[in-house]
């Protein structure tokens, strides 16, 4: 049996659940609400705040959608109830970042400025310090959403290994390359 699928998922307080006959999973708490279309033969039990998931059979397709779907659901309740955060960092010379509302204007060392705008579900905000790489600031209730814009925002200007210039995710680790040595 999945390990994941089988762990059950405790609801924090404030946060509700509701199935639908049709497998659709409601999810509210503070942050807002979430929606999300479950497999019809899966099996969800919400009971004492706990909610299980189950699958019918040990069939190859109810064993892959087992996890899958007990981990978007668990995103759903974190979601709502904390919320989720991405900072992304501009790592170069001259590089600069702006926001007004939901549109970004990013400066990486193109001839033009990137104008890039941020879904409603998503708030942004950018901060540039003198002395330190400006940064952006992406927070969501929507995991999948989240992730999907910031790995947008970085393909504008991907790291790149030798100076390590680009836009980056303040906790990634950037794999360095050696430059040419000098000829003898």
């Amino acid at each position: 049996m999945s390990r994941i699928g089988k762990a059950p998922i405790t609801l924090p307080q404030g946060v509700e659940i509701n199935v639908s006959k049709s497998n659709l999973v409601t999810v509210k708490g503070p942050k807002g609400e979430l929606t999300q279309q479950i497999d019809q033969d899966l099996i969800l039990e919400v009971e004492d705040g706990v909610l299980e998931i189950k699958r019918p059979t040990e069939q190859q397709r109810h064993r892959a959608a087992h996890g899958l779907y007990r981990s978007l659901i668990y995103n759903m309740v974190v979601g709502v109830s904390e919320g989720f955060k991405k900072e992304l960092e501009l790592v170069g010379v001259g590089y600069r970042t702006s926001n007004t509302g939901n549109l970004l204007e990013i400066n990486v060392g193109y001839s033009h400025p990137i104008y890039f705008y941020v879904p409603d579900e998503v708030s942004v905000e950018t901060k540039m310090e003198k002395g330190k790489n400006p940064m952006i600031t992406l927070e969501s209730i929507d995991k999948q959403l989240l992730g999907q814009v910031a790995a947008k925002i970085r393909a504008f200007r991907k790291p790149e290994p030798y100076k390590g210039k680009g836009i980056k995710y303040t906790d990634e680790i950037l794999r360095r390359k050696a430059g040419k040595t000098a000829a003898k």
